[in-house]
């Protein structure tokens, strides 16, 4: 467990730079989870990453017995503009979402929604959260052939309209909405993308 993720803290570094802040939650009964963040100043971004929730495949909830190797892991990467809101009491939320597979028994996938049922940080439009495609800000590790490869999800906010309209139309649906409007994703402040 411990060398996994070693590997995946070496991925995250390659890819978003050294992190300048790091938060561990445990919540009982469940292996700790870090928050670590990442600071883009020529973007004017900040990244926050899960490191803790790969270590365990994810397991279908209906299966009688989990298989400590095989199944699908991922860490949780979220993206914000700088110096907009308080986004790092955003910590103990993403936390949360990245121990839900262990305390739940949910496989966390592209096109899932995740709700923590309060703002995201303080003053935040948003308690959810749509799972976005991997493989484009941080490229997935790949482990011993035993194992599935760590994805690194992106987590795309949502406003509880937004949440509600995905959950009629599909995640599909939402993410061209938001494509076709300009929706800026990043913006911690951003009010819903208009829909009919």
């Amino acid at each position: 467990m411990g060398e996994i993720l070693a590997l995946v803290e070496a991925r995250l570094r390659t890819a978003l730079g050294e992190p300048d802040a790091r938060a561990a939650v445990t919540f009982l009964g469940t292996d700790r989870i870090e928050v670590l963040r990442f600071v883009d100043t020529d973007a004017g971004l900040v990244r926050y990453a899960t490191l803790g929730m790969s270590a365990q495949p994810m397991a279908d909830p209906t299966a009688v017995l989990a298989d400590p190797v095989k199944g699908p892991r991922a860490e949780l990467v979220l993206s914000v503009r700088a110096g907009l809101a308080d986004t790092d009491k955003v910590l103990r939320p993403l936390a949360v979402l990245a121990a839900s597979p262990q305390v739940e028994g949910v496989v966390v996938a592209p096109g899932a929604s995740l709700d923590v049922g309060e703002p995201l940080w303080p003053g935040a439009p948003f308690s959810s959260v749509l799972v976005a495609e991997p493989g484009g800000l941080v490229e997935d590790l790949e482990l011993n052939e035993a194992m599935d490869p760590v994805r690194f999800l992106p987590l795309l906010p949502m406003t509880s309209n937004e949440a509600a309209w995905k959950r009629v139309h599909g995640a599909q649906a939402l993410e061209e909405r938001w494509l076709a409007n300009g929706t800026d994703l990043r913006d911690p402040l951003r009010r819903s993308v208009t829909l009919d």
